[in-house]
Protein backbone atom coordinates (compact mmCIF):
# COMPACT_ATOMS: atom_id res chain seq x y z
CA UNK A 1 0.00 0.00 0.00
CA UNK A 2 1.28 3.77 -0.33
CA UNK A 3 0.99 6.04 1.89
CA UNK A 4 -0.50 9.26 -0.27
CA UNK A 5 -3.87 10.00 0.35
CA UNK A 6 -6.25 9.01 -2.19
CA UNK A 7 -8.45 11.60 -3.82
CA UNK A 8 -12.07 11.69 -3.96
CA UNK A 9 -12.42 9.40 -7.02
CA UNK A 10 -15.04 12.42 -8.45
CA UNK A 11 -12.31 15.17 -8.20
CA UNK A 12 -9.85 13.09 -10.11
CA UNK A 13 -12.52 12.81 -12.49
CA UNK A 14 -13.28 15.87 -12.86
CA UNK A 15 -10.22 17.25 -13.00
CA UNK A 16 -9.51 15.09 -16.00
CA UNK A 17 -11.94 16.31 -18.09
CA UNK A 18 -10.78 19.61 -17.43
CA UNK A 19 -7.48 18.62 -18.76
CA UNK A 20 -9.55 16.45 -21.42
CA UNK A 21 -11.20 20.09 -22.69
CA UNK A 22 -8.31 21.89 -22.63
CA UNK A 23 -6.85 19.43 -25.22
CA UNK A 24 -9.35 19.48 -27.30
CA UNK A 25 -9.44 23.36 -27.44
CA UNK A 26 -5.53 22.98 -28.15
CA UNK A 27 -5.98 20.52 -31.02
CA UNK A 28 -9.46 22.83 -32.29
CA UNK A 29 -6.09 25.93 -32.52
CA UNK A 30 -3.90 23.53 -34.25
CA UNK A 31 -6.49 22.42 -37.01
CA UNK A 32 -7.68 25.70 -37.38
CA UNK A 33 -3.99 26.76 -37.92
CA UNK A 34 -3.91 24.22 -40.44
CA UNK A 35 -7.31 25.08 -42.13
CA UNK A 36 -5.87 28.92 -42.27
CA UNK A 37 -2.94 27.90 -44.16
CA UNK A 38 -4.34 25.82 -46.90
CA UNK A 39 -7.55 27.07 -47.54
CA UNK A 40 -7.56 31.23 -46.65
CA UNK A 41 -6.60 33.23 -49.61
CA UNK A 42 -4.97 36.80 -49.16
CA UNK A 43 -1.70 38.34 -48.05
CA UNK A 44 0.55 35.24 -47.84
CA UNK A 45 2.56 36.73 -45.30
CA UNK A 46 -0.20 37.57 -42.70
CA UNK A 47 -1.64 34.18 -43.72
CA UNK A 48 1.13 32.35 -42.36
CA UNK A 49 1.66 34.63 -39.82
CA UNK A 50 -2.00 33.61 -38.63
CA UNK A 51 -1.57 29.75 -38.89
CA UNK A 52 1.63 29.84 -37.26
CA UNK A 53 -0.21 31.66 -34.37
CA UNK A 54 -3.04 29.07 -34.17
CA UNK A 55 -0.37 26.11 -33.94
CA UNK A 56 1.68 28.23 -31.03
CA UNK A 57 -1.42 28.41 -29.46
CA UNK A 58 -2.52 24.61 -29.57
CA UNK A 59 0.76 24.16 -28.60
CA UNK A 60 1.16 26.15 -25.58
CA UNK A 61 -2.38 25.18 -24.22
CA UNK A 62 -1.62 21.46 -24.53
CA UNK A 63 1.70 22.01 -22.30
CA UNK A 64 -0.31 24.60 -20.42
CA UNK A 65 -2.98 22.11 -19.68
CA UNK A 66 -0.84 19.48 -18.63
CA UNK A 67 0.86 21.61 -16.25
CA UNK A 68 -2.78 22.40 -14.42
CA UNK A 69 -4.01 19.06 -14.41
CA UNK A 70 -0.83 17.81 -12.73
CA UNK A 71 -0.73 20.59 -10.56
CA UNK A 72 -4.37 20.33 -9.64
CA UNK A 73 -4.03 16.70 -8.84
CA UNK A 74 -1.05 17.27 -6.91
CA UNK A 75 -2.92 19.75 -4.35
CA UNK A 76 -6.01 17.28 -4.46
CA UNK A 77 -3.80 14.44 -3.36
CA UNK A 78 -1.83 16.63 -0.53
CA UNK A 79 -5.72 18.30 0.72
CA UNK A 80 -4.35 21.66 -0.08
CA UNK A 81 -6.42 24.17 -2.26
CA UNK A 82 -6.42 23.91 -5.85
CA UNK A 83 -3.65 26.25 -7.63
CA UNK A 84 -5.13 28.95 -9.52
CA UNK A 85 -4.76 28.66 -13.07
CA UNK A 86 -3.71 31.00 -15.52
CA UNK A 87 -4.89 28.95 -18.72
CA UNK A 88 -8.17 30.63 -18.78
CA UNK A 89 -6.07 34.32 -19.09
CA UNK A 90 -3.86 33.03 -21.64
CA UNK A 91 -6.39 31.91 -24.10
CA UNK A 92 -8.52 34.80 -23.72
CA UNK A 93 -5.35 37.01 -25.05
CA UNK A 94 -4.28 34.23 -27.32
CA UNK A 95 -8.25 34.39 -28.76
CA UNK A 96 -8.08 38.46 -28.78
CA UNK A 97 -4.38 38.40 -31.12
CA UNK A 98 -5.71 36.23 -33.44
CA UNK A 99 -8.89 37.84 -33.96
CA UNK A 100 -6.79 41.40 -34.60
CA UNK A 101 -4.92 39.26 -37.26
CA UNK A 102 -7.78 37.66 -38.89
CA UNK A 103 -9.47 41.05 -39.01
CA UNK A 104 -6.40 42.42 -40.49
CA UNK A 105 -6.41 39.90 -43.33
CA UNK A 106 -10.21 40.36 -44.13
CA UNK A 107 -9.66 43.35 -44.53
CA UNK A 108 -6.66 42.97 -46.55
CA UNK A 109 -8.61 40.83 -48.84
CA UNK A 110 -11.66 43.18 -49.48
CA UNK A 111 -9.70 45.80 -50.10
CA UNK A 112 -8.59 44.20 -52.98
Amino acid sequence: MTDRPQADYRFTLANERTYLAWVRTSLAFVAGGIAVSELVSGDRVLREVLALLLVACGATGGVLAYRRWRAAEAAMRAGEPLPTSTLPRVLALLVVVVAAVTVVLVLGAVGR
